[in-house]
């Protein structure tokens, strides 16, 4: 039987993120709480891409449209006033712990008419060179595991105000090349997935400013099929399935200055584990049909569409601990003339959900057609692996050749 060093490095490595963690349920402490975090499988889907979203501490679902709409909230982009983008970003990972982990972004749109757009995304993950051993520590080679999603986007308005965007994706997750992990052949992940969204726009006029603008967003991500990495009865992980709620108030003090505020709650539409019976000497207690006896909490093991139901009434210190597993986005943008971007962010994960929490600094200069925005990361805890996170977006957005027709094609008809 063979053991493979790429499966610890990676567990490793999505503990510290906090994006993909399993402390063995709760009963671990930190500062006199239960840790009691949620395991998924492909975390990356969770890492804000761009370097907009990243600097506004992860938010994105309920901000002005743009180019990387297609991560945070797709039915933005029938509100862009251009008609075609693109941007590629990239973001090194983890460098506080190694040099060869990426995040590379592309993503584009184009704005049919003024009621229909279509967008594509390819997000590809890099887990740079990891060594294989077998259980002796002998040598099977080096690897480069890597994972990547694939997905589309149609958006429509509904109304002068609303508008809704279906989203199918494509994910293929390769972390073992096909090596046996306890005596079973490895795969590669895939899954079908898909997002819901819903945006809302509406301007007002306002007296002592030149005007105002209210944004709210709603997206349902990553609803798909387990993914699992062997066609034998290794478990089977959900997808993170994720719910994004937000809204923003953006306030133009005259023709050339804008502030934007906003704010974003996120929960993980995934089973919480629940706290098992233990024995005296505080080993897991299993029933007559071998399967463990949960003391508090519900069955993790259920369908996606019954884990996004049971996701809201799960977690087993009741509605507290529902309450701690939401994530909060604070972010705030300073605008002059389309032209220069200041940002600032923080975002939250209660500590005993992962205890992700940092502050977000960005810029973004965009001339013409063409942008760049960077964005960086401090955290709270000084020796986290987050720490000076920094990502890095170009972008290219064409205005219209012909706003007359582009305007006319697709008009909603109102009665």
């Amino acid at each position: 039987m063979k053991k493979i060093f790429v499966l610890i490095t990676v567990l490793s490595i999505s503990f510290l993120t906090g994006y993909s963690q399993n402390v063995g349920g709760s009963g671990h402490n930190l500062i006199g709480q239960d840790l009691n975090t949620i395991t998924t499988a492909v975390p990356f889907l969770m890492v804000a891409p761009d370097s907009r979203g990243a600097a506004l501490g992860d938010m994105g679902a309920a901000t002005s449209a743009d180019v990387n709409s297609q991560h945070y909230n797709p039915a933005k982009y029938v509100f862009s006033d251009n008609k075609i983008g693109f941007s590629l970003s990239y973001s090194p990972w983890l460098r506080k712990l190694v040099n060869d982990i990426n995040l590379m972004y592309l993503s584009m749109y184009w704005k049919v008419t003024d009621n229909d757009a279509l967008a594509f995304s390819l997000r590809y993950f890099s887990l740079g060179d990891i060594a294989f051993t077998d259980i002796n520590g002998q040598s099977m080679g080096d690897q480069r595991p890597n994972e990547f999603a694939i997905d589309l986007t149609y958006s429509r308005k509904l109304i002068e105000q609303l508008s809704l965007a279906i989203t199918p994706r494509f994910i293929y997750s390769n972390l073992t090349s096909n090596q046996f992990v306890e005596g079973q052949e490895t795969q590669a992940g895939m899954a079908g997935a898909a997002d819901i969204s819903l945006f809302y726009q509406q301007s007002f006029a306002g007296k002592r400013l030149h005007n105002h603008t209210l944004r709210a967003g709603l997206c349902i991500s990553n609803i798909g099929n387990k993914m699992s990495y062997s066609s034998g009865t290794l478990r089977r992980d959900f997808l993170p399935t994720n719910l994004k709620l937000g809204v923003s108030y953006t306030m133009h003090f005259n023709e050339h200055h804008s502030l934007m505020l906003g704010v974003e709650a996120n929960k993980l539409l995934v089973p919480t584990p629940p706290e098992y019976e233990k024995d005296t000497n505080g080993r897991i207690v299993y029933g007559p049909d071998n399967t463990p006896v949960i003391a508090h909490g519900k069955n993790p093991d259920v369908s996606v569409a019954q884990g996004i139901f049971q996701s809201f009434a799960d977690a087993p210190g009741g509605s507290l601990e529902e309450f701690r597993e939401v994530n909060w986005s604070l972010g705030a943008e300073y605008n002059y003339r389309n032209l220069l971007f200041v940002r600032a962010g923080y975002f939250f994960e209660h500590p005993t959900k992962g205890n992700r929490q940092f502050i977000t600094l960005g810029a973004g200069i965009h001339y013409s057609i063409f942008g760049l925005d960077v964005s960086y990361l401090f955290t709270v805890d000084q020796h986290h692996p987050l720490e000076n996170t920094l990502s890095f977006t170009l972008t290219f957005d064409f205005i219209s050749f012909d706003k007359q027709k582009i305007s006319t094609q697709g008009r909603i008809q109102m009665n």
